[in-house]
């Protein structure tokens, strides 16, 4: 679909503009389409993705089934053109077919089951293979798991990692969650809704107070997003499990503020170059103490005589 504007359309009484929408089957440049796929909602598709999907000449997916069903919701007609399978476990038979249709100058669409192709799902060497034989490929950007659940965990999102699938085996689970734990940044995690509580128990060995988010069913009827605390999370979840799409949100891990040692210290380097005001400024944001704090001890350093010269504490 397009939005197409006409020079006859005029505003209504609060403004809006009616602005008719069709389904385009221009000519797509030869290329390789990554087009992103609702991860619930129907509806949750781009208009550029119909499009993609209603003109290129060859389709592929990681389920047939799926897209064909896509495909049918939104009134996409097939009009002959052919769904290739392309998965994890056929991609090395399949991805020949799809390099030859592009190396001929046809536009090929992939879809995963649901989401943005890539992000946890197959395409990453049909991508950089087409890319080194010279061919063009395009994101056709939409629904994104990672991104809906970054959005609604109420987790910093200034900096931010995606970890993908948590491992299965335990042990191999609790490595990953402890070097997991020690970055800092804002974490996703993909689990199984089966697997969750004992990825949390897991968590809980290393960091029970880790402020976490688990986002259920996104973008469905029944989403869920549960906050707080790894342990009490834990607690929340019943013995088998949790139903549903789940991702795993966690916060980054909490500042550990310095002691007054280190307080003492680091106002010591830079009180003999600086004013009292910037030293402590820039002491309070360094070791997350609060400022007042900081003051404090700036002050009882100068009456004690264990500092600077008197133009620098002034």
């Amino acid at each position: 679909m397009q939005d197409q504007q006409h020079p006859g359309d005029r505003p209504d009484a609060g403004g809006a503009r009616a602005i008719p929408a069709s389904v385009l089957a221009e000519r797509l440049e030869p290329g390789l389409y990554l087009v992103s796929t609702p991860i619930g909602r129907a509806r949750d598709i781009t208009l550029r993705a119909l499009d993609v999907l209603n003109a290129a000449e060859l389709l592929a997916a990681e389920d047939t089934r799926t897209l064909r069903h896509l495909m049918t919701i939104h009134g996409i007609p097939l009009r002959g053109r052919q769904i290739l399978s392309y998965h994890d476990h056929n991609a090395e038979r399949a991805r020949p077919a799809i390099l030859a249709a592009i190396s001929a100058g046809q536009s090929v669409a992939y879809c995963s089951d649901a989401g943005t192709p890539l992000v946890a799902d197959p395409g990453f060497r049909l991508a950089r293979d087409i890319a080194a034989a010279g061919g063009r490929v395009h994101a056709v950007p939409g629904a994104s798991a990672l991104l809906a659940a970054l959005t609604v965990a109420g987790q910093p999102s200034d900096r931010f990692l995606f970890a993908g699938f948590a491992p299965s085996q335990r042990s191999a689970r609790r490595r990953w969650l402890s070097e997991l734990a020690g970055i800092d940044a804002t974490a996703v995690i993909f689990e199984s809704p089966r697997r969750v509580k004992e990825l949390l128990k897991d968590l809980c060995e290393t960091d029970g107070e880790r402020d976490i988010s688990i986002c259920r069913e996104l973008t469905k009827k029944f989403e869920e997003v549960m906050r707080g605390p790894a342990r009490l999370l834990a607690e929340r979840i019943p013995a088998e499990g949790l139903r549903g799409e789940v991702v795993v949100v966690l916060g980054p891990p909490a500042v550990a503020l310095a002691d007054d040692t280190a307080v003492q210290e680091a106002l010591r380097t830079r009180l003999d170059r600086m004013t009292m005001r910037d030293a402590v400024a820039e002491v309070a944001e360094q070791t997350g103490r609060p400022r007042k704090e900081v003051y404090r001890m700036a002050l009882a350093m100068q009456e004690d005589g264990t500092d600077a010269d008197d133009h620098a504490l002034a």
